[in-house]
């Protein structure tokens, strides 16, 4: 340091220059905050497919029991134009026979089925065109085909539409029925007439009974029934046969034990 003498005569120390210039370093900025503000891509837009747009219409429940009835209206149509009733009176193509024959009878009856067409005539068809014991079994194995095509159209297509308008006191006591006792109620409704097949059907695919328990009870409960019918019809050119008889009467009972467990049922209902 240097010493100063100042005019006072006092001795003063001279300091360098206070203010020194910090010296600033430009830092170069990182990428991320770069790209912090850059502006955010747009997204890119996602197929707009016809496929994409069926998809995305089906995710709506009303959409998909729109489609449900379009469907079962098409089917219906269908039969009133192609009749397939006549198959009792025309048989069947000459060119198919034998267990091949049997096989695409199966198919068909189970088409059939979802179309509304009854089951008792295509029953009384499967005993004319291959008697008995063919005839029973390609019934049965086209009732239990035509149960679960109905059952899966409405319990994917109907279901989610149709579950919040159970409200009233018969629909939900029906409902719970098939949803807790789904197996015995089903098999009950099999074993005596008087629920449409088609109802039954999507009725049990609205509540929330099992694909499994409905197929057996469907599968069980259909034999007595299917192979009366089937018996009538392979006997029908003999109406007078004791095969015929016992067939006809074996239709009648169920039908008639039906009816009265369902008026008894309406008294007790009634009686609440």
């Amino acid at each position: 340091m240097l010493d100063a003498t100042t005019r006072s005569g006092g001795t003063a120390t001279a300091t360098p220059r206070a203010a020194a210039t910090e010296l600033v370093v430009p830092v170069p900025l990182s990428v991320p905050l770069l790209a912090a503000s850059a502006p955010a891509p747009e997204p890119e837009p996602g197929p707009v497919g016809p496929f994409a747009r069926c998809s995305r219409m089906l995710r709506s429940p009303w959409a998909r029991f729109a489609l449900l009835i379009a469907l079962l209206a098409a089917a219906a149509t269908s039969v009133l134009l192609f009749e397939p009733q006549k198959l009792l009176a025309d048989g069947w193509p000459p060119q198919l026979g034998g267990v091949t024959a049997a096989l695409v009878f199966t198919v068909a009856y189970g088409l059939c089925t979802v179309a509304f067409v009854p089951r008792p005539l295509l029953n009384l068809a499967g005993g004319a065109l291959f008697g008995s014991q063919l005839g029973i079994g390609a019934a049965l194995a086209g009732t239990v085909l035509g149960a679960g095509l109905a059952f899966g159209l409405g319990r994917f297509l109907g279901q989610d539409a149709l579950r919040p308008l159970l409200r009233g006191r018969l629909l939900q006591a029906a409902d719970d029925q098939l949803s807790r006792h789904g197996l015995r109620s089903m098999l009950a409704t099999r074993l005596f007439p008087g629920v449409p097949f088609w109802a039954a059907n999507y009725c049990a695919a609205v509540s929330r009974m099992g694909w499994l328990p409905f197929l057996i009870a469907t599968a069980l409960g259909s034999v007595p029934n299917t192979a009366a019918y089937v018996v009538a019809g392979s006997s029908a050119s003999s109406p007078t046969s004791p095969l015929f008889l016992i067939s006809m009467a074996c239709i009648a009972l169920p039908a008639l034990a039906g009816a009265a467990l369902a008026w008894r049922k309406r008294h007790h209902l009634r009686a609440k």
